[in-house]
């Protein structure tokens, strides 16, 4: 499973990281240099296929998988829960203001929870900033759907 999670995620990055004319980036990786290692690559020819393939009209797109996000605040189902949940998710764009953040209603309660993270060391990392700020001291890791761009 931890290999096609792997393979999946090195695909996209190449996907986004390459343009149309690196579409040899496979022939160039597994060049022999004398002196050094040798790559081999076993793969789909699928994904060679979609290597420096780019989206003319320039549009973002997101796939949903599951990862994991950090909660900066839990309320219940009231009116004050709900500008709560907002004003901790404004203190954390103010914070860290590259972190996406997702302030939504799930019954019972409102919930502010932020970042796209596949690993679970990568929330845990976000998780203890923002603890050292000292703002926001009751944050959690949890399990959640996230958004991959490419």
């Amino acid at each position: 499973m931890k290999k096609k999670t792997l393979l999946f995620i090195f695909s996209l990055t190449l996907i986004c990281t390459t343009s149309v004319q690196a579409q040899n980036i496979f022939r160039s990786l597994e060049r022999n240099v004398p002196g050094q290692g040798k790559v081999t690559i076993h793969q789909d020819p699928s994904i060679e296929a979609l290597v420096g393939v780019v989206n003319p009209a320039g549009e973002r797109k997101v796939i949903k998988t599951s990862g994991y996000r950090v909660q900066a605040y839990a309320g219940n189902n009231t009116r004050q829960a709900m500008n709560e949940a907002h004003q901790v998710g404004e203190r954390i764009k103010e914070r860290f203001p590259d972190l996406p953040v997702y302030t939504t209603f799930n019954s019972p309660r409102w919930l502010c929870r932020v970042g796209d993270f596949q690993s679970i060391e990568e929330a845990d990392a976000m998780m203890r900033k923002m603890r050292a700020t000292g703002v926001f001291k009751e944050v959690s890791i949890v399990r959640d759907q996230i958004n991959i761009e490419f």
